[in-house]
């Protein structure tokens, strides 16, 4: 019988991610929330705690692995040869965060009509550089998932921890990576580091009811899949290369 627990781990690890991180990002954004203006320093803090749940959900369900992002499960290819999780994990990643994109729409759903700006909602959903240049947003886009991978593949390493890390541990220092990553990296390009974060929650907008909604930005959407898979495959050359595991 196929154990069928790190699917389903990989999609609602994926799905509570999205309705935290883009969570956050609208109660910090669309008008007449009590959180808006809460500004960036709250939005990184959301997203932390948002990987830390979603990664703790994803363990709780069975899944080992815990990825919940397609560049991830690239590099993990890469490191061990496991192909079998790229037909399985990265469908269930991409249905779990477009799910948790409708879930913020429903949540959030009077505060949409009262909020102006299309640039405002759809930042809601999906990523927008702050400078628009492609090929230095892609680079961004490299450099964050570069660091994402490298740095929890060190945080597990046998090197680091050679009885494994503490049970419970390993979910709250992705999640603090991940906010690192976010007051540093992130003003550049809002720091996707995952394709399915990106490009389910923009499909979730392109397709959804959206009170007076802009466009999708579809010319962009390349930038925060191709990237981080790029960034996470570099790490996890590097890896192999030095033995990190």
């Amino acid at each position: 019988m196929v154990d069928l627990s790190p699917v389903i781990g990989e999609f609602v690890g994926t799905f509570v991610l999205i309705v935290l991180g883009n969570g956050v990002v609208a109660g910090a954004l669309l008008n007449r929330s009590k959180a808006q203006n809460a500004g960036w320093i709250s939005i990184t803090a959301g997203w932390g705690i948002a990987v830390f749940a979603g990664v703790a959900v994803s363990a709780a369900l069975g899944d080992a692995d815990g990825h919940l992002n397609p560049a991830f499960t690239v590099a993990s290819v890469m490191m061990t040869g496991n192909a079998m999780r790229l037909l399985t994990y990265i469908p269930a990643q991409l249905l779990g965060a477009f799910l948790g994109a409708m879930v913020v729409w429903l949540h959030y759903k009077p505060h949409w009509a009262v909020t102006d700006d299309t640039d405002t909602k759809f930042a809601c959903f999906a990523t927008s550089p702050a400078v628009r240049q492609p090929l230095w947003n892609f680079v961004s886009e490299v450099v964050g998932t570069f660091i994402l991978v490298l740095v929890a593949t060190a945080l597990f390493s046998k090197k680091v921890s050679p009885n494994g890390v503490a049970s419970g541990l390993g979910p709250m220092l992705v999640g603090g990576l991940v906010w690192g990553i976010g007051l540093s990296l992130g003003g550049s390009t809002g720091y996707a580091i995952n394709p399915a974060r990106d490009l389910g929650p923009r499909i979730a907008h392109a397709l959804l009811p959206i009170h007076s909604k802009g466009g999708s930005d579809w010319g962009y959407a390349w930038v925060p899949v191709l990237g981080p898979i790029v960034g996470a495959a570099l790490a996890a050359g590097v890896v192999l290369l030095f033995g990190m595991m």
